[in-house]
């Protein structure tokens, strides 16, 4: 009897890495933790909490009494929550930033891939700063495109003179993410704005991805970009408001561009999900609206997280803060091992799930400076002071011996 032969499958889609949340997840499936030392989650850059309970009231009012949220809505997402965006956007980075220029997405990852796919097709090629957010290079592998790998210095910072020499005819964008992830690192105005201009200069995008932007440090405008009447010809930005408003679920994101560009995106857009989730959008629009004093309190608590893992890391012997920011500390560690063996050894002695930086930069076969073995991520926007302090007492006790 002659064994069943597979249809075939996409090579792009195969070559593709498996996700590194759904692989962490499966090195605690069949883990049964203690109660006296249950599991320190610190993978996920997710809010657990729900949103809060004014905005879940007008979400249970919208799916009671307007019709119109269970209803295919228009492809670029409601009106209303566009002009707001372009109105919150203006008044926070000043320029000029219309209705025509904000599309609304499932998600910020989804805002990703219908950016890049306005840009660049296989064969065409991207500049990616390692380490990198995952999704992003996952999405450059699946559709062909090469990934230009600009690996961060030990300060955790791009260089715009190393990206330039990088640069040729296949070139299509840059893409920045800041508040980083996976260091948590903060870029600076005046590097973003020296991307800007080598991407402006070679005529190519800057697609700049502010997912963590309402955590961070600095009061104001973390960039100027918006300020140059040019930008639309260079700029796409990115954001999320499922970190803002605890909205992961409902899949709201945002992309910022030039209309022609908007044009292009509104297609992939209209063919992948035909409108963003129309819930989510109501309850984005109302935190929009009306938890600006709420989100406020979110990030002061935020920062002071950031705070205790900033002191409690020279407590540690061996192990090294290189960024922290946002939702994300970035860590060296102390061991002969690789990140990936200390990450997988966290959870069976210790009770800690954190990712390693193999997740997030080529490894050193891969052609790699070595960085991806030495260092790990921790997510820990869901751990208060106390949860971070039991996190310090465990990662001193750990050991590889």
């Amino acid at each position: 009897m002659t064994a069943a032969k597979s249809s075939p499958m996409n090579p792009l889609l195969t070559g593709t890495i498996t996700s590194p949340i759904v692989e962490s997840r499966s090195w605690v499936e069949n883990v049964t933790f203690s109660e006296d030392l249950p599991l320190i989650n610190v993978s996920q850059a997710a809010p657990v909490d729900p949103p809060p309970a004014p905005m879940r009231q007008a979400l249970a009012e919208s799916v009671l009494n307007d019709v119109s949220a269970h209803l295919y809505g228009p492809v670029l997402g409601l009106l209303d929550l566009r002009e707001s965006v372009a109105r919150h956007c203006t008044a926070t980075y000043g320029g000029t930033i219309s209705t025509e220029n904000v599309g609304i997405t499932s998600g910020c990852n989804q805002a990703f891939c219908a950016a890049i796919s306005s840009l660049a097709g296989p064969g065409d090629a991207v500049i990616l700063p390692a380490p990198w957010y995952f999704n992003h290079k996952m999405w450059l592998d699946m559709a062909g495109i090469e990934c230009r790998v600009l690996m961060c210095g030990d300060d955790m910072l791009p260089d715009p003179q190393q990206a330039a020499s990088m640069i040729d005819d296949r070139v299509k964008a840059i893409v920045l993410v800041t508040p980083n992830n996976p260091t948590g690192m903060e870029y600076p105005d005046g590097l973003v704005t020296a991307f800007y201009k080598l991407a402006q200069q070679n005529r190519i995008s800057l697609v700049i991805d502010e997912t963590y932007r309402d955590f961070h440090s600095v009061n104001g405008a973390p960039h100027s970009l918006f300020t140059d009447p040019e930008w639309q010809e260079t700029v796409i930005q990115l954001y999320s408001f499922s970190k803002a408003y605890r909205l992961t679920g409902h899949r709201v994101g945002a992309v910022v561009c030039s209309n022609q560009r908007m044009a292009q995106i509104e297609k992939f857009l209209d063919t992948l999900t035909i409108c963003p989730n129309q819930l989510g959008q109501r309850g984005a629009l109302f935190g929009l609206r009306n938890l600006g004093s709420w989100l406020a309190r979110e990030r002061a608590e935020i920062l002071d997280r950031a705070s205790a893992m900033r002191e409690g890391f020279p407590q540690l012997d061996g192990w090294e803060l290189k960024g922290c920011g946002a939702y994300f500390a970035y860590v060296s560690h102390p061991f002969d091992a690789p990140s990936d063996q200390v990450a997988k050894a966290l959870v069976e002695r210790s009770a800690v799930l954190a990712l390693p930086g193999t997740m997030f930069s080529p490894l050193k076969s891969e052609g790699g400076t070595g960085h991806a073995e030495r260092h790990i991520r921790i997510a820990f926007a869901n751990a208060d002071r106390r949860g971070i302090d039991r996190l310090f007492a465990r990662l001193g006790e750990f050991s590889m011996g």
